[in-house]
């Protein structure tokens, strides 16, 4: 895990209130576009292409958690059924109320939105069968908040989300099954078909306002270094659906893979020295309605300083992450059940010019020098349970550990870390409803019992872990 990613709270600030009318008019047309006669949420394009109810490929009909069959049609790229209209879209409204907002010196800017409907988020999906062996599935997503104007109104923006473009093929016979492919994307574990992956875990988009800085999606999961919109590309192999492999490479997205990171700013790019391999095995085992797996991952990602100046590798970041992860599913109508671990160790050692350095806190103390190398350590617990792909409700527990370092200490209040130390904890418990197909409307609340280090003051202005609770309330619709 980067320094930067644990800060993973976005600070875009906004003041323009997103009407009731505005969202009137979106609820409705979510509403009246599903008309299809079964209950799910995954994406239409590719029920359209297998002719298979959502349940087939979704357990419960969630996307993106994937049944047997839906690995299986991801891992033969995407390419399982007929040739249809190759797009979908979905669209995100939601509302988030953070518990405390009184210890703030500008509740304003700092919990953007609290409390008020928006309209957080859009994606477009194409893709699906290209040719019997050649399919895939490219997301491009559209921030409604992406930039504040001078004058306060905002800027939405678009730019590319998750890609996976899959050649593939299959051969069987009367003792071997062997899926094998090749897949070019641009997130690491973003070709992996179970949900413990760090690329799907983490499945309910999430706002930009800082109202959302605290719900679940934005709490610590366990990912790689490298951070997406990279370029690479990997080999898998599946044996008798029993024993997965794949192993790849990832490098800055430029020149021909350029695509790959469409509309991210150079400045927020992630900036690879050299090729940075990535590995997953896992071993995968099914019986009646029951399905097991237990797998490892891992990845080198040595990445810049600065993206924007890569002539020199005296300021590479060296990452070397290491992770398992274990699922267990259950799926026989009317009843799902999905379990999941996964626990991520990341070692990081800083450019020279970063390490060994002062730092004084804000009473002018010295404190510890700024480390050479760190360790965080990501634990992430899930366990949902979905009736009649119609109701459904989850439990997850999320604890990031690691070493003290002086280069974390930030007096900032609400976002600060007076201790250096990088730990965070809590829980999210969630309940969600499918009124209609193709659209879910979900409750979840967030509840931190260690932030920032500490359970009570971590930004040294009297803010409390538990301050930090939020209720997040979305409406997720696709067509």
């Amino acid at each position: 895990m980067t320094s930067r990613r644990l800060d993973t709270l976005p600070a875009k600030p906004s003041r323009r209130r997103f009407t009731w009318q505005g969202m009137l008019i979106l609820l409705v047309a979510t509403v009246l576009s599903v008309a299809w006669p079964s209950i799910s949420l995954a994406l239409p394009m590719f029920a359209r292409q297998t002719g298979q109810n959502c349940m087939a490929c979704h357990a419960g009909g969630q996307f993106p958690e994937l049944t047997q069959y839906g690995r299986l049609f991801k891992l033969t790229g995407y390419t399982m059924g007929q040739r249809t209209i190759p797009l979908s879209a979905m669209a995100v409204v939601s509302d988030s109320k953070i518990m405390n907002t009184n210890k703030s010196q500008n509740p304003r800017e700092d919990f953007q939105k609290n409390g008020s409907l928006i309209f957080a988020t859009a994606s477009a999906f194409i893709g699906g069968k290209i040719t019997d062996n050649l399919g895939a599935f490219i997301q491009v997503t559209y921030d409604n908040y992406a930039a504040e104007n001078p004058s306060g109104s905002f800027s939405g923006h678009t730019n590319a989300d998750n890609m996976d473009i899959r050649y593939a093929d299959r051969h069987i016979d009367a003792n071997n099954d062997l899926i094998w492919g090749l897949s070019a994307n641009n997130n690491p574990s973003v070709s992996d078909v179970w949900n413990t992956a760090a690329a799907w875990m983490q499945y309910v988009p999430v706002p930009s306002p800082t109202s959302s800085r605290f719900i679940d999606g934005s709490a610590p999961y366990p990912s790689f270094a490298a951070g997406g919109n990279i370029a690479g590309l990997t080999a898998y192999a599946f044996w008798n659906q029993t024993v997965y492999a794949e192993f790849g490479g990832y490098r800055t997205a430029k020149g021909i893979a350029s695509f790959m990171s469409a509309g991210v700013a150079r400045a927020d790019k992630t900036a690879l020295e050299g090729v940075n391999p990535y590995w997953r095995i896992a071993i995968n085992h099914s019986w009646g309605p029951h399905n097991i797996m237990v797998g490892a991952s891992g990845m080198r990602a040595d990445v810049f300083d600065d993206p924007l100046d890569t002539s020199a590798k005296t300021t590479v970041h060296h990452y070397r992450d290491f992770g398992v992860d274990a699922q267990y599913q259950y799926l026989l109508d009317p009843h799902s059940v999905t379990l999941q671990a996964a626990y991520m160790t990341d070692h990081q050692r800083v450019p020279d010019f970063l390490a060994n350095q002062p730092v004084q806190d804000n009473n002018g103390n010295q404190l510890p020098n700024t480390n050479a190398r760190n360790t965080v350590h990501v634990l992430r617990l899930k366990g949902d349970y979905v009736y009649r792909a119609r109701y459904g409700g989850s439990l997850s527990f999320f604890n990031q550990t690691g070493t003290t370092d002086s280069a974390l200490y930030d007096p900032t209040p609400t976002t600060g870390n007076i201790s250096g130390n990088p730990a965070i904890r809590g829980w999210t418990v969630e309940a969600f409803w499918l009124p209609v197909q193709y659209l879910r409307v979900g409750l979840q609340y967030t509840m931190y019992g260690k932030f920032n280090g500490a359970s009570h003051n971590y930004d040294g202005n009297g803010r409390n872990a538990s301050d930090n609770n939020t209720l997040f309330f979305y409406l997720w619709g696709a067509y």
